[in-house]
């Protein structure tokens, strides 16, 4: 098991017409009372000020599941944010012209402190497709244990953004088990409820018009998860997210045919959230490995910049060459002659972290900011369901190289995970490399096929 449960050490977002066009303008596109809020400010201040001010975002985090050394468990890869202030904070201290507030351990917090929907949206040019695309289509998540809140969490993250109502009862949002019961579930997990309220919360930024299916397994072994991953297919789902890993072994090609090898199907799966090296079911020759970036607002044409998530030795986006898994065709990097972790990314820094609501246990202390590349892995499952259904008998985790060095993916050639034998395992380089793939969405086009 890759995956500690210490405490992190500290690493590191336009104003448009009067305030009153830009509030309307942004709760019309669907960015919510947050946006609006940004927008009701009349300090003037530009792109490079704002730049300047998100590069002092500095965190501090805990992994947010228990963690387990037992052989064929996982444990989830969401970090979530104790101390600090976080590039989102630092952006609306600069817009608003003030010292920024800092995040207090398990102090609650009346509104968001990371990124929202129009800003993920917005740096991944999907606000569109976003508006337009995913009506009908079924993301599902699979995590371990039983988060009681779920629905209720949901329904306040997507209302606080102006989204669409998500629930069971419009038909938006169903939560079963690993058998596919409503109503016989598994034991609650306050840190997998973060964990889950996380995965439901960047289902519904990227994706607002979506369905989402949750599918809680009784454990975090991954035969339960692996089965969990079956039922979400079985019950209809196109898009399987999956935000948790855990060590590689010699069982894991039994657990690709057994539980991930679903043909026209997406399964996405986390890098890991320890810096370099390799982990399961990332390391799958049948998913959509999804590392991570630290995402910062940037005075450039993108309006975003994004670089290797790397905040220490020990936290930062998995990378690596897998010891068990065979290569699948259509990797073609000839320095690793197994399967190559990733094969996209998304942002994952928890300094660059994303707005989550989660009420339930100890870690539900309301809003929070969390990272990991639990964040990148729904994410980029949302791109494809917005990018539509897959071609049957094709296995989508091959799409994006179909558009290697184009401008459907923004190529991230800066920073490292760690040391490596091997430079591009660990470190980012034009075109493909370990930690961040081919690199992060610019739009849909790179998703469907």
């Amino acid at each position: 098991m890759r995956t500690t449960n210490s405490p992190h050490i500290p690493g590191r977002w336009r104003r448009i017409g009067s305030a009153a066009a830009a509030a309307t303008a942004l709760a019309l596109a669907g960015f919510g009372a947050a946006a609006q809020a940004d927008a009701a400010t009349p300090h003037k201040v530009s792109a490079q000020t704002i730049a300047t001010q998100v590069a002092k975002a500095h965190v501090q985090t805990t992994n947010a599941c228990a963690t387990t050394t037992k052989k064929g468990y996982a444990s989830c890869d969401a970090l979530r944010v104790t101390g600090g202030t976080t590039a989102f904070m630092e952006k609306q201290a600069a817009v608003k012209g003030v010292a920024p507030a800092t995040i207090k351990p398990n102090a609650s917090s009346g509104t968001p402190t990371g990124y929202g929907p129009s800003d993920l949206q917005s740096a991944y040019g999907l606000a569109s497709a976003a508006s337009s695309k995913g009506s009908g289509e079924t993301v599902a998540i699979v995590d371990a244990y039983d988060d009681p809140n779920a629905a209720a969490d949901l329904a306040t993250y997507r209302s606080y953004y102006g989204l669409p109502a998500c629930t069971t009862s419009n038909g938006c949002f169903k939560k079963v088990s690993q058998t596919g019961s409503t109503t016989s579930l598994p034991s609650a997990d306050s840190g997998w409820a973060g964990e889950i309220s996380l995965d439901l919360d960047m289902v519904s930024a990227t994706c607002p018009n979506c369905n989402i299916l949750l599918v809680e397994a009784k454990s975090a072994s991954m035969t339960n998860l692996g089965t969990a991953v079956n039922e979400a297919v079985k019950l209809g789902a196109k898009y399987v997210s999956n935000s948790y890993g855990g060590s590689e072994s010699s069982s894991d090609s039994s657990y690709d045919s057994s539980y991930y090898n679903h043909a026209g199907v997406v399964i996405t799966a986390s890098a890991g959230d320890e810096g370099y090296g390799a982990e399961y079911p990332a390391g799958s020759q049948y998913v959509t490995a999804v590392g991570g970036t630290a995402l910062k607002k940037a005075s450039n044409t993108r309006g975003w910049s994004e670089s290797v998530w790397n905040t220490s030795s020990t936290e930062g986006t998995g990378s690596g060459c897998s010891a068990y898994d065979a290569k699948p065709s259509w990797q073609t990097d000839t320095g690793c002659g197994k399967r190559m972790i990733a094969d996209v990314s998304a942002v994952a820094d928890p300094a660059t972290g994303v707005s989550v609501y989660d009420s339930y246990g100890a870690d539900g202390t309301g809003w929070n900011t969390y990272g990991g590349t639990s964040a990148s892995s729904p994410l980029i499952a949302s791109v494809y369901a917005l990018a539509g259904t897959p071609s049957s008998g094709s296995y989508p985790a091959k799409f994006p190289y179909a558009k290697a060095g184009t401008s459907a993916l923004n190529d991230v050639t800066s920073g490292s995970n760690g040391s490596c034998s091997t430079s591009y395992f660990c470190t980012a380089r034009s075109g493909y490399d370990g930690p961040t793939g081919l690199g992060t969405p610019e739009g849909v086009s790179a998703f469907t096929g």
